[in-house]
C-alpha cells in the first residue's frame, strides 16, 4: 500500500472516530473560499461612495481594492509554507478570525487610510484562507473525490466573485458602505464555528525539530511579487519610469531570494521542486490562463458599452454571463476530472479555451449580444474545466508537507496572470485604440481592438495548451523526492 494511501485511511479512520462529518467540513472551506472571493469583489462597487465619504480621489480609494489584492499576492506562498509548518487547521481558523476582525475593523474605519490598512489586514487573512482550503482538501476528502470537490471551491470562488458587485450594491443603497465590509463579521464567525467543529486535526506540523519558518525568504519574495504587482497596475496602462523602477526591484529582489534559498536548509520554497515537470507546467499554464481571462474583463465592458451601443444596465447583465458559467460549471467539470482524470480534463478545458478565445478574436459586432455570449460562455467553461482539472493534477500527487506551499503557489500563479493581463493585455488594447483614449474611439475602433487583445490571447492560450501536453507526466527528480520526504 502506498504511503500516500495509508495516510488517507488514517485520516478516515480519524473522521469515524471523532464523528466528524467530511460533509461539513468541506462546507467550511467552500465557506472560507466564498468569503476570500467577496471580500476582493463586494468592495469595487463601493468606490465612488467611499470616494465622496472621505472626500478622496479615484487614485487614493482605488488602494481600499488594492491593498487586499497586494497583501494576498505577497504573502500567500509564505503562508502556505507556514501552515506546512505549524499546522494547517491552526493556521486555518487564525486566519479566518484575522478575517472577520479586519472586516470589523473596515467597517468601522475612521479615515480612509485605516480603512486601507484593515483591508491590507483583511487580505493576509485571506491569503491563508485561499491558501489552507486547497491544502486541507487532502486530509477532508477520498482521493476519488478530489476533483469534485476542487470544483466546488472553484465554484464557490466564481459565486462570490459574481454576487460582490450586486450584494455590495444592495448594501450601500439600503445602509451605507460600512455595510459591505460588516456583512463578513457574522459570515466569518460563521465560518469560524463551522472549521473550528468539523475540520480534522490532520498532521500537525513538519516532523523534523529543526526545520524554522525562512523569515529572510518570505521578506525578499515579498518584496519580489509586491513590486512585480505595483508595476504591473500602476499608470492606468502606461508604464512609466516609476514601473521601469519597480520592475527592476522585483528583478534584483527575486535574484536574491533564488539566491537565499539555494544556501538554506529549511527555504521557504525548496527550488528542487522545480523538477517536478508537472508541476512547473501547472503553474505555467495557470498564470497564462488567468492573463487570459483578464482580458474578458478588461474588454468586454467597452465592447458591449461602445460597439453593441448596450446601456449600462444590459451590460452588467451580460458580463454575468462568464462568473455564471463558471459557478455552474465548477463541481461537474472536477467529477469529470475524477472520472476520466485530471490530466487529459485539463488538456481538453485548454483546447475549448483555444476555441473560445478564437470566437471572440473573429467576433462580428453584426452577431449582436448572442455572438458574444457565446464566445464568453465557450472560453469560460474552458476555463472551468482547467482550472479544475490542473489543481487536482497538481495537488494530487504532492507530499503532505508541501501541500500548503504548492497550494500557495498554485493561487500566487493565477494572480500574477491577472496582474500581468491587467498590464500586458490593456496595453495590447490601448494601442489599436487612438491616440486621445477611448473617449474618442468609434465601434469598429473598438471592435478591432477585440480582435487585436484576444488575437494575443489566443496565442498566449494555445501555448498554455503546448505546454501542458508536452509536459503532462510528472517526473519528479532525485532532489524534488528528497525535499518531499517522497523514496
Amino acid at each position: 500500500m502506498k504511503p500516500a494511501d495509508t495516510e488517507q485511511r488514517v485520516l478516515s479512520d480519524a473522521f469515524r472516530h471523532q464523528g466528524v462529518s467530511t460533509r461539513w467540513a468541506l462546507a467550511s472551506l467552500a465557506l472560507s473560499t466564498l468569503l476570500a472571493a467577496l471580500g476582493a469583489s463586494v468592495a469595487t462597487v463601493a468606490l465612488p461612495v467611499l470616494a465622496q465619504a472621505f472626500d478622496a480621489s479615484f487614485a487614493q480609494v482605488q488602494w481600499v481594492v488594492l491593498a487586499y489584492l497586494l497583501a494576498i499576492t505577497t504573502l500567500i506562498v509564505s503562508m502556505g509554507r507556514l501552515g506546512d509548518l505549524m499546522g494547517r487547521r491552526t493556521l486555518l481558523l487564525m486566519g479566518i478570525a484575522l478575517f472577520t476582525l479586519a472586516s470589523a475593523l473596515c467597517g468601522l474605519a475612521p479615515s480612509l487610510w485605516l480603512l486601507i490598512a484593515a483591508r491590507a489586514l483583511q487580505g493576509l487573512g485571506a491569503a491563508i484562507m485561499m491558501t489552507l482550503t486547497m491544502a486541507l482538501l487532502g486530509e477532508t476528502v477520498e482521493k476519488s473525490k478530489t476533483g469534485a470537490a476542487m470544483g466546488l471551491l472553484a465554484t464557490l470562488s466564481a459565486v462570490g466573485t459574481a454576487l460582490g458587485p450586486s450584494v455590495g450594491g444592495l448594501l450601500i443603497s439600503g445602509f451605507g458602505w460600512h455595510a459591505v465590509f460588516l456583512i463578513n463579521v457574522p459570515l466569518g464567525l460563521l465560518t469560524l464555528l463551522l472549521a473550528w467543529r468539523s475540520l480534522p486535526a490532520g498532521p500537525t506540523a513538519t516532523k523534523a525539530g529543526h526545520v524554522r519558518f525562512d523569515g529572510l525568504g518570505t521578506l525578499l519574495l515579498a518584496t519580489t511579487l509586491g513590486a512585480y504587482a505595483l508595476a504591473m497596475t500602476l499608470g492606468r496602462g502606461s508604464f512609466g519610469g516609476l514601473n521601469a523602477g519597480l520592475l527592476l526591484t522585483a528583478i534584483l529582489s527575486g535574484g536574491l531570494f533564488v539566491r537565499v534559498q539555494r544556501r538554506l536548509g529549511s527555504p521557504l520554497i525548496p527550488l528542487a521542486m522545480l523538477g517536478d515537470r508537472l508541476l512547473v507546467s501547472g503553474l505555467a499554464t495557470n498564470a497564462l490562463v488567468a492573463t487570459v481571462m483578464m482580458a474578458t474583463l478588461l474588454v468586454g465592458p467597452f465592447y458591449l458599452s461602445i460597439t453593441l451601443g448596450l446601456p449600462s444596465a444590459i451590460v452588467g447583465l451580460v458580463l454575468a454571463a462568464g462568473p455564471c458559467v463558471a459557478a455552474l460549471s465548477g463541481v461537474p467539470a472536477g467529477r469529470l476530472a475524477d472520472r476520466f482524470g485530471a490530466r487529459p480534463m485539463r488538456l481538453a478545458g485548454l483546447a475549448t479555451m483555444v476555441l473560445g478565445t478564437s470566437l471572440l478574436s473573429l467576433l462580428s459586432p453584426a452577431l449582436g449580444i448572442g455572438g458574444y455570449v457565446a464566445a464568453i460562455v465557450v472560453t469560460t467553461l474552458g476555463y472551468a474545466m482547467f482550472q479544475t482539472a490542473n489543481n487536482t493534477a497538481v495537488m494530487a500527487p504532492v507530499a503532505d508537507n508541501q501541500r500548503g506551499v504548492v497550494s500557495g503557489l498554485l493561487n500566487l500563479s493565477r494572480n500574477l496572470g491577472f496582474f500581468t493581463g491587467a498590464s500586458v493585455l490593456g496595453a495590447v488594447f490601448a494601442a489599436t485604440l487612438p491616440t486621445n483614449g477611448i473617449s474618442t474611439a468609434s465601434p469598429d475602433d473598438v471592435a478591432n481592438g477585440l480582435h487585436m487583445t484576444f488575437g494575443v490571447a489566443l496565442a498566449l492560450t494555445a501555448l498554455g495548451w503546448l505546454i501542458a501536453f508536452k509536459h503532462r507526466v510528472p517526473e519528479p527528480s532525485q532532489a524534488y523526492q528528497e525535499s518531499t520526504g517522497e523514496r
